[in-house]
């Protein structure tokens, strides 16, 4: 859908794509009847996105998520053995020529290509990549007599009645070669657009819509051009650039920039990124100042001009697994496994979507393509689902009124990913801050029944450690260590450990289990400043029977603020 782009080019596309997503993404572990359905349906839903974007100027996806789901199709291509055939076809071809055909662009992935791309050349140039839709103009004897759509690069539209009615299209040029052939971009005039702030805001579709209207429309005045070719036209850049300013095309001369190294590029992609600029953009453009006589350029990517595109704000990928978590207080929670993917400097594998509501609201299964972005402090989310699966699998997820603040004391059937939660929490800074022990170890522990109770691990030895697979004498000994260690914790901390409600300060004033357990739901309000929820909270976590089996155990192990006098529970469930 971009004017730079040349989508019949099926090798060369297909070869980006392969290089863009060998370090990541993986051909779907599908049966082959799958792959074959699950794409030809995304080719059948691209087609009528393409119907509705070409035929009728409506935009029904994002550019962003339209260019990654046109290179999911491509990939899959070739996942299904269907590389060589041609793609569908993406813009309509026209019936105008164009005297000189449109190239495309290569895309460079990284500074490296650029770098090496910019050390077999010289005299290159920079700009930045106009998001918009790409033109022909044709000049006779000065005047504009042609504006033709780029259709498939050597065929399109007659978009001169429209283009004319741009305010910033010259309709006379004085001195111009006649004829004069002009290829450039036509887009959306902003106002301070700041591209790493606002990013795409629908640019390209909304200036998609104003030309494919059938009569000229008032907001083709909203609409500018940047000039980024002229064939045949002066040998040196600088010409160029000062003939395009005097005839009025003053932006190419504006944003064209010499550069010479690869820091030269970064330095004004990053520029351009992060600053005010009057028109929406989507990486930068390296041209070199010679290119062939108009006459062979053609409908495929050029040698001579290649692009260096922005991270995209949101990236679509695979849903491999939909997983269920169960935390310390039961909440549950629903983490997607990704085909992993690059946002900015970040690898993303896995993303949180949140509740099992939130899941069941996106209906998100594996095989799904979701849109990934940061948010902030560059935690990645999930913004929408940009394609769902046509076999979609039934997931059961676990039964949300089985899990809550008092469940899963012990790691019983249904109960192990709770109980290790619990763990993880008792053993963290907000506990018994025990440094070195992770959830890993805590997993070992429980797999191999060395923990049945929250309180099993006070009674392993180093030489019970050391029987455990992977466990040498330094490992058995850290964590010996830490366990004796967090034995000396004074009651607050371990209060804290087992998750009572509270803060340390509200329970300054608790000095011993017992006394805690006989405390009314009035006196804690008083002594620890708390509403009646909170304090009927603390009420019931005090004389939780499962709690009271391990405030006993912790007595039995003398453990400060538990063995002041004596903890009997006859009848104690988990």
């Amino acid at each position: 859908m971009k004017g730079h782009l040349f989508y019949g080019a099926v090798f060369f596309i297909l070869a980006m794509v392969i290089s863009a997503c060998a370090q990541a993404e993986t051909c779907p572990h599908w049966p082959a009847e799958r792959l074959r359905n699950e794409l030809n349906a995304l080719e059948e839903q691209l087609a009528r996105w393409d119907a509705a974007y070409y035929q009728r100027g409506q935009s029904l996806i994002s550019d962003e998520l339209y260019d990654s789901l046109r290179q999911k199709q491509q990939f899959w291509r070739v996942c299904a053995g269907r590389a060589g055939e041609p793609p569908l076809p993406l813009l309509p071809a026209g019936k105008m020529p164009h005297p000189v055909a449109h190239t495309g662009l290569r895309k460079l992935t990284d500074r490296r290509a650029v770098a090496r791309w910019l050390a077999e050349r010289r005299d290159v140039w920079l700009q930045p990549k106009i998001d918009g839709v790409a033109v022909t103009l044709v000049y006779r004897q000065g005047k504009l007599e042609q504006a033709i759509s780029r259709g498939d690069g050597r065929q399109g539209e007659d978009w001169l009645e429209k283009v004319r009615a741009i305010p910033g299209v010259p309709s006379t040029l004085a001195g111009a070669p006649d004829p004069l052939v002009l290829q450039g971009e036509l887009f959306l005039l902003m106002n301070g657009h700041r591209q790493q702030a606002h990013g795409g805001v629908n640019a390209r579709a909304s200036v998609a819509g104003v030309l494919m209207r059938n009569r000229p429309s008032e907001r083709l005045a909203q609409l500018g051009i940047f000039i980024w070719a002229w064939p045949d036209g002066p040998p040196e850049m600088s010409q160029r650039l000062a003939q395009l300013a005097a005839w009025g095309f003053t932006l190419t001369r504006d944003y064209t920039r010499p550069v010479s190294s690869v820091e030269d590029v970064i330095r004004w992609r990053e520029r351009w990124f992060a600053n005010p600029l009057p028109f929406v953009t989507d990486g930068v453009v390296l041209h070199q100042a010679r290119s062939p006589s108009g006459r062979y350029w053609r409908n495929k990517p050029a040698l001579w001009a290649v692009a260096w595109k922005y991270p995209p704000a949101e990236q679509v990928t695979r849903v491999e697994r939909v997983m269920f978590r169960i935390g310390r207080t039961g909440k549950i929670t629903v983490v997607l496994a990704l085909d992993p993917l690059q946002l900015d400097d970040k690898w993303v594998r896995r993303v949180n979507i949140g509740s099992l509501a939130r899941w069941r609201f996106w209906d998100i299964v594996p095989g799904d393509q979701v849109a990934v972005s940061l948010k902030g402090q560059g935690i990645p989310q999930v913004t929408r689902v940009a394609w769902r699966s046509v076999e979609r699998p039934v997931l059961t997820a676990p039964d949300a009124e089985r899990y809550h603040a008092f469940s899963c004391f012990t790691p019983q059937a249904g109960c192990r990913q709770q109980f290790i939660a619990r763990l993880v929490w008792l053993s963290g800074p907000q506990g018994l801050m025990m440094n070195g022990v992770s959830e890993a170890s805590w997993r070992m522990l429980v797999e191999h029944g060395r923990v049945k109770e929250l309180a099993d691990w006070l009674t392993l030895t180093p030489e019970s450690l050391r029987t455990l697979p992977g466990v040498g004498d330094k490992q058995a000994q850290r964590l010996h260590q830490q366990f004796m260690l967090a034995r000396r914790q004074p009651f607050l901390r371990w209060l804290l450990a087992l998750g009572a409600p509270l803060s340390a300060d509200q329970l300054a004033g608790v000095t011993g289990w017992q006394q805690a357990k006989r405390l009314p739901t009035h006196i804690w309000q008083r002594q620890a400043g708390v509403g009646d929820k909170r304090a009927a909270q603390l009420v019931a976590f005090f004389r939780q029977p499962a709690l009271q089996r391990v405030a006993n155990s912790l007595r039995q192990q003398h453990i400060a603020g538990f063995a002041d006098d004596a903890l009997s529970d006859p009848d104690v469930d988990n």
